[in-house]
């Protein structure tokens, strides 16, 4: 890759061919950083035998953090406000003699202003998986020397989707109305092929875009081209883990790296147990300490130098890119000091940036948790802005598939909702019906159109940040493939081998044209409702098999009523007065038809009508 080529040219230059230095990472730097701090991990054959010396104004040597592996050099250096971009010498010494040299390279930052925006109410977050998207580059599907191969017989393996065919249907992305693109993982993931990686959260090299994907360059390209459609980009992160062929397991920096598989074993999944103030070492360890899988080695993150690595190399991506978000994956998983530190310095020194977390627990309570500034909390404050609120997506299920009850149907959206006390500020939760780890949420409601558009129109109305997963514009649902495969099947059109392309609207079937047409024209309008952005939420406990709520700030309001009976229902105006005594008439934002909200109204069955509320 162009930016790491120019110092590692420099280092093999120096050591000669047979004693080659394998990794310095981070690759390169910017002068006037947030931070003046500067980690540089240097990784080569006993390069931890030489004693390092730098002379360049500005740039200070403050320490030398000492790895049990020779093959490490860690220099912690402070970067002064006068120092300026160019290239510095770190000169490695045998006594008084300079024996090897490696020329550093500082560089100027950028002063665009359209990039590290954050995410907030306003968007709408579109997720996808680059292999399963779309292949823009065919030349690099299969890299030699690099593990896995393209098959795309096999559910579980790779494609061959890649940044560059998410880049070529931006417009897709956009014609739909989605604010932001959220991209699993491109780091490299040169996994073997049993393992299957192309979901990318099998980390071989953290400061390397995968090949296969495209480059370094590549994706800042992408985030560009994102900024200059007015989309923006959160990019996928994984500190939890690593893929057992990363580098690191090749040569081990130290013994205390990663966690004991052998004393640990893999991990409980119950995330629950971080927030629990009853539980067990036991559990606790076998949550934090175990592997996620016996393929994905498990990072222990109280390793000093570990820790600042992970840290610095979300930076370096933030300031590289220019990407607007972070989602960190497994967030319940590593030593919540760390998580607190990490997430501390990224917005420290990106203050209008957003982090969500991937907090996948039961009950709101331990959802809430991981919110910065939560009660109840026992004194932790994770300092994380966002979390992934997946109470509401099984409520969302139960909701329209379970028959009304007292604490059934749609009751279950009120129950969940009702607690929202527990959150710091709920505005900022990321809410979903599917991901790339659950069923296809057309799949859960039967691939009932109607019931998909009464989730869907929820999903756009209720408070928090909405993420729609790739090809739920379109119904798409599992593929006959077993394990995860299942709901990750390949967009139809993302190849040229494919018989017909979803990307262009002549070859949708009739459906698919519904349900795209549908999620295009209330995920738009969303685009422009200060209501739903900004606005408050009251709403009315279920009754009869509906569910009314409200989104509103002063100047503006939405009524959002939820039909759950196979027949039209008519509606108690009187009941919510308290709000619509304040208007006269609403707007269906989907058909244009007018209400008198002062008469009771009727609303169609199986259906989440939305009215804009009128003076």
């Amino acid at each position: 890759m162009k930016n790491i080529s120019i110092a590692v040219l420099s280092l093999l230059s120096f050591f000669g061919h047979s004693q080659k230095i394998n990794h310095i990472d981070p690759p390169f730097w910017w002068t006037d950083m947030p931070t003046d701090e500067l980690q540089i991990m240097l990784h080569g054959e006993n390069i931890g035998e030489y004693d390092p010396f730098i002379d360049y104004d500005g740039v200070e040597l403050k320490s030398v953090s000492e790895l049990p592996n020779s093959n490490y050099l860690v220099l912690n250096l402070v970067i002064n406000a006068n120092a300026e971009p160019g290239s510095f010498q770190i000169d490695l010494k045998n006594g008084k003699k300079t024996k090897k040299r490696i020329d550093y390279e500082l560089r100027a930052r950028t002063e665009d202003t359209n990039r590290n925006l954050g995410f907030d109410a306003s968007d709408v977050i579109y997720l996808l998986m680059p292999d399963r998207f779309a292949n823009g580059d065919p030349d690099n599907d299969n890299i030699a020397g690099m593990l896995e191969q393209v098959d795309r017989t096999n559910p579980d393996a790779r494609h061959g989707g890649d940044i560059q065919g998410v880049s070529d249907h931006l417009d897709y992305i956009k014609e739909l109305g989605m604010t932001a693109v959220w991209l699993t993982p491109t780091f490299e993931n040169d996994m073997k092929p049993a393992y299957g990686a192309y979901h990318g959260y099998a980390a071989t090299d953290l400061y390397k875009i995968d090949r296969r994907f495209g480059s370094n360059e590549t994706f800042k390209s992408f985030v560009d081209k994102c900024h200059d459609m007015g989309l923006k980009v959160i990019m996928d992160m994984i500190h939890n883990h690593v893929g057992d062929q990363h580098w690191w397991l090749k040569d081990l920096p130290s013994d205390d790296w990663f966690h004991d598989i052998e004393e640990y074993g893999t991990t409980n999944f119950r995330g629950e147990v971080q927030s629990d103030p009853y539980a067990s070492k036991y559990d606790s360890d076998k949550l934090i300490k175990g592997w996620f899988v016996p393929e994905l080695a498990d990072l222990d993150q109280r390793n000093p130098v570990l820790a600042k690595y992970l840290i610095q190399n979300s930076i370096w991506w933030i300031e590289y890119s220019g990407v607007d978000g972070i989602r960190m994956d497994t967030y319940v998983y590593p030593y919540k000091e760390y998580l607190t530190q990490w997430v501390s310095e990224v917005l420290t020194s990106y203050p209008d940036f957003n982090v969500v977390g991937e907090s996948w627990v039961n009950e709101v309570a331990h959802e809430s948790y991981w919110q910065t500034g939560a009660p109840g909390t026992n004194g932790y404050d994770s300092k994380l802005p966002s979390v992934t609120d997946f109470q509401v997506t099984f409520s969302v299920d139960k909701a329209l598939t379970e028959d009304f009850g007292w604490d059934s149907g749609l009751r279950r959206l009120y129950y969940t909702i009702s607690q929202d006390r527990l959150y710091a500020d709920p505005m900022k939760n990321v809410i979903f019906l599917d991901n790339h780890d659950l069923e296809r949420f057309a799949n859960r409601v039967n691939n009932d159109f109607e019931l998909f558009k009464m989730g869907y129109t929820y999903l756009m109305t209720m408070r928090g940040i909405p993420q729609v997963y790739y090809g739920t514009e379109l119904m798409l649902g599992n593929s006959s493939a077993g394990s995860w495969a299942k709901q990750r099947a390949d967009m139809m059109g993302g190849w040229e081998e494919d018989e017909r392309s979803v990307f262009n609207a002549s070859q949708r079937d009739q459906q698919e044209t519904e349900v795209f047409e549908f999620v295009k024209k209330i995920t738009n309008w969303r685009k422009d409702s200060r209501a739903i952005h900004q606005g408050k939420l009251t709403h009315f406990i279920p009754e009869d098999n509906t569910y009314v709520y409200f989104r509103y700030t002063d100047e503006e309001a939405v009524m959002v009523v939820m039909n759950r009976n196979e027949e039209s229902k008519l509606i108690n105006s009187n009941r919510f007065s308290e709000i619509l005594n304040n208007y006269n008439s609403g707007i269906n934002i989907m058909n244009g038809s007018s209400i008198n909200v002062k008469e009771d109204f009727e609303v169609g069955p199986k259906q989440t009508a939305v009215f804009e509320l009128k003076r």
